[in-house]
């Protein structure tokens, strides 16, 4: 069987899940003899690939370029897998939607059009941090603050094999 190829990207989160992954011990074995790693923040790779079997991602939609990126993804992968509780509901990330962008900006910079926060020089902030699913379709939900190792592999180790994984129980909890 050819080896899934597999990417994981990190968006408004705070990189636990990425943690959790690695977590995975003496499995990462497993998965390196199944899966290769196409794109991640632990790999040094710029663009996004093509024909990508399974993406797992990080965080919420915080921002312009996170938009733009989990649109590509979208379109150049099988199955999308929102990561983390971030990913899944918005969690800490939409802890600011309440607050209007232009009130945060005049607190912090004392004008709501600070240099330095224009489009291209840093992605412009989205009115609100949203989960996966607000944006595009999302074909599992890997919750937790971070899902434990064993609640990844649980999801994994059947994706590697070819089967569909089922979670249940315990393994749907959030937090």
């Amino acid at each position: 069987m050819p080896k899934l190829r597999v990417a994981t990207v990190w968006f408004s989160g705070c990189s636990g899940c990425h943690m959790s992954f690695l977590d995975l011990d003496e499995r990462l074995l497993e998965f390196a003899e199944r899966a290769e790693l196409v794109f991640s923040p632990i790999v040094d790779l710029k663009e996004f690939p093509e024909n990508v079997d399974v993406v797992l991602i990080e965080g919420a939609v915080g921002n312009t370029e996170h938009l733009k990126m989990l649109l590509e993804i979208r379109k150049k992968s099988k199955i999308l897998v929102a990561f983390g509780d971030c990913a899944v509901t918005g969690n800490v990330p939409s802890l600011r939607n309440p607050l209007p962008r232009e009130e945060v900006l005049q607190a912090v910079y004392g004008t709501d059009d600070p240099p330095g926060l224009e489009e291209g020089e840093v992605p412009k902030f989205l009115p609100q941090a949203l989960p996966l699913h607000a944006v595009v379709p999302v074909d599992y939900f890997l919750p937790g603050c971070p899902p434990s190792a064993d609640r990844i592999w649980t999801f994994l180790r059947p994706v590697l094999l070819g089967q569909k994984p089922v979670l249940s129980g315990p393994d749907l909890k959030f937090g």
